[in-house]
């Protein structure tokens, strides 16, 4: 999928709305928040419709905003002009992600894409840095949020070290079941297969197998525009004899 470079200062911002309420209802922070800061974060939040293959984040480029998916899905990699393309994440509705980014303030190291049209929301880098210093709420949010993604991150590059493709797809699904990191998913994903293709690094066809193998083993079932997660747990694990 081919890229297309956007600034987020003034690309994305120029497009940008403020957020409706049915919207703020899938940022699931705001509730944590403290009554008087919350108004504050609720006056600062932007709302963007981005496009596939759209850039939300650039390597080499400064914290703006922190983001968040209010619906769609987002793909984190590295910068593959230099070499292979590595996938880190997914990141599909619900899911927010740079905070260390943007806690340390510095360049970032990858890339997000959009592969698919997404509803993407931003809070600005002072109002981040103004709860961090005022909401005991926000805190405890963050640090739950580093620490499930230092999970996340460990359970990767176990993942990488796989060579059995059923495998891979199996526990790159679990990862997107995330039900902290990503509470607007539930039990059914909204994806496609070539979507899965592009985080998982198989061809669509192999990943259409590798999903009957897992539906045939009842860890998940294949509906309409998605996938049903039946057993999180064994797709956590799931290996090539699970």
């Amino acid at each position: 999928m081919a890229l297309r470079d956007l600034t987020p200062a003034s690309a994305l911002l120029a497009r940008s709305r403020p957020p409706r309420p049915q919207e703020l209802q899938a940022i699931h922070w705001l509730p944590r928040l403290e009554p008087a800061v919350r108004d504050v974060a609720l006056s600062a939040l932007r709302v963007v419709e981005v496009q596939p293959g759209e850039l939300v984040c650039r390597v080499g480029r400064p914290p703006v905003y922190w983001f968040g998916v209010v619906d769609g899905l987002l793909k984190v990699s590295n910068d593959d002009t230099r070499g292979a393309n590595v996938t880190y994440m997914g990141v599909p509705s619900g899911g927010w992600f740079g905070e260390g980014t943007a806690l340390k303030r510095e360049p970032y190291r990858f890339n997000v894409q959009a592969l698919r049209r997404s509803l993407i929301a931003g809070l600005p880098i002072d109002s981040f840095d103004g709860l961090l210093a005022s909401s005991l709420g926000f805190n405890r949010f963050l640090m739950q949020q580093l620490n499930e993604r230092l999970g996340q991150f460990i359970a990767a590059r176990d993942i990488d070290r796989l060579s059995q493709p059923d495998a891979r797809v199996a526990r790159s699904l679990a990862a997107l079941f995330h039900p902290v990191l990503y509470p607007g998913v539930g039990e059914l994903l909204r994806i496609t297969q070539q979507e899965l293709a592009y985080l998982v690094g198989l061809s669509r066809q192999r990943v259409n197998r590798a999903l009957r193998t897992l539906q045939a083993d009842g860890v998940i079932r294949i509906e309409y525009g998605g996938v049903r997660v039946l057993a999180l747990d064994r797709l956590r694990q799931y290996g090539p004899r699970d």
